[in-house]
């Protein structure tokens, strides 16, 4: 019997965790926080945030095996009155619909983005400057990075297009991203693995093949590699919990700088007290910029969308979030050129900064199941099996 060490208990090891031990593998699980979850923890107590907007992308792999496993558990869907409370901020002001000229970087039948040219010079020549910088700065719902114009055009239109996708791919578990990790820990737990909490690793042990699901950056200090790095965003967070009222905007886009501002008890009422309602965001600030830089912006959008918030505010919280939220790729680079999956000697990456496809936590899933298949000498691992 193989035996596999995961190192990480979020959703890339639980997910590695996982397709080991339903492959017949003996697992071991290392988590170096008192809980599983990883950046997918859902914070206990009357508000019931994550690390940052959270969504499924039912577009991806990992839709199909987690639904197939029955780790989805119940969604929370958005009310239609809800959803067309979208609003996009332009030149200043907000507005329900995008400009013209952007709906030609999302038109059916567009060719496919260059890896090797930027995304604004790339989208400029298609639909001008003015709906290329919009659209790129909508793109940073799903990269939160400050410049997503200057990134790779491929990279960025994939996701321009994942993110305006109708109907809708983004999907939101009921009661947070706790919940499908849960449902993940007792899956694995089931199948006979080994969790330990509060169990830092910081010597390989060599028993058997190892899949390290942490940080890049905590991976490159477990590994002793200093080639593993990755550009990825630094995002200023925002969490507020206001009293209801009447007529708040479900989300906002910012087109005229990067940034989104989302109400998620407009489709989960349980992840605040009743009379409530959790607004999460994201601003997405350049290395030269402080937390107080986006938190700026954040309530500019505030203003425009959530008429008299500050006196309605019950709860705050702020953070900055640095190189967590996925790898992003610059001009003339793919997934294909961020740090391998296998590093040889029995070791293996996981995670949303290494070499696999996908976007957002589907990275982590792909490099997951990669890792696994190297580890137990399969070439690919079955969905359906693994």
């Amino acid at each position: 019997m193989h035996r596999i060490t995961v190192i990480g208990g979020g959703f890339a090891g639980l997910t590695a965790a996982v397709a080991a031990a339903e492959a017949g593998a003996k697992v071991t699980v290392h988590e170096a926080h008192h809980t599983l979850g990883g950046r997918a923890r859902t914070a206990e107590g009357p508000y019931r945030t994550n690390d940052g907007p959270h969504a499924l992308y039912s577009g991806g792999p990992h839709w199909t095996w987690l639904k197939q496993r029955d780790l989805l558990g119940p969604l929370a869907p958005i009310p239609a009155l809800e959803a067309a409370r979208m609003r996009l901020r332009h030149h200043g002001v907000l507005r329900r619909t995008p400009p013209f000229a952007m709906l030609k970087l999302l038109r059916h039948g567009i060719q496919q983005a260059p890896v090797d040219s930027d995304f604004m010079s790339w989208a400029t020549r298609i639909a001008g400057e003015e709906a290329a910088r919009a659209a790129a700065h909508y793109s940073a719902v799903a990269l939160f990075h400050h410049d997503p114009g200057a990134l790779s055009a491929a990279f960025v239109q994939e996701r321009l297009r994942r993110a305006t996708k109708l109907p809708p791919e983004a999907h939101y578990p009921r009661g947070g991203w706790a919940s499908v990790i849960d449902r993940m820990a007792a899956r694995a737990w089931n199948l006979g693995v080994r969790m330990e909490t509060l169990s830092r690793v910081d010597t390989l042990p060599t028993d058997g093949p190892v899949v390290v699901a942490t940080s890049l950056d905590a991976a490159r200090r477990l590994l002793g590699d200093d080639s593993l790095t990755w550009t990825s965003g630094r995002t200023t967070l925002i969490d507020l919990a206001l009293r209801t009222r009447r007529g708040d905007a479900f989300a906002v886009s910012d087109l005229d700088s990067p940034g989104w501002l989302e109400r998620f008890t407009a489709q989960d009422r349980t992840l605040a007290p009743a009379g409530e309602q959790l607004i999460q965001g994201q601003i997405p600030i350049a290395p030269y910029e402080k937390k107080a830089d986006g938190i700026v912006r954040a309530e500019e959008l505030l203003d425009l969308a959530f008429g008299g918030w500050r006196e309605r505010v019950v709860w705050r919280s702020e953070s900055v979030a640095n190189g967590r939220t996925g790898a992003v790729d610059l001009p003339g680079t793919s997934w294909r050129d961020r740090p391998a999956v296998d590093r040889g000697d029995g070791v293996y990456l996981a995670g949303d900064q290494v070499a696999a496809p996908g976007v957002l936590s589907e990275v982590s899933f792909n490099s997951a199941l990669t890792a696994v298949s190297l580890a137990l000498g399969h070439r690919t691992l079955d969905l359906k099996q693994a």
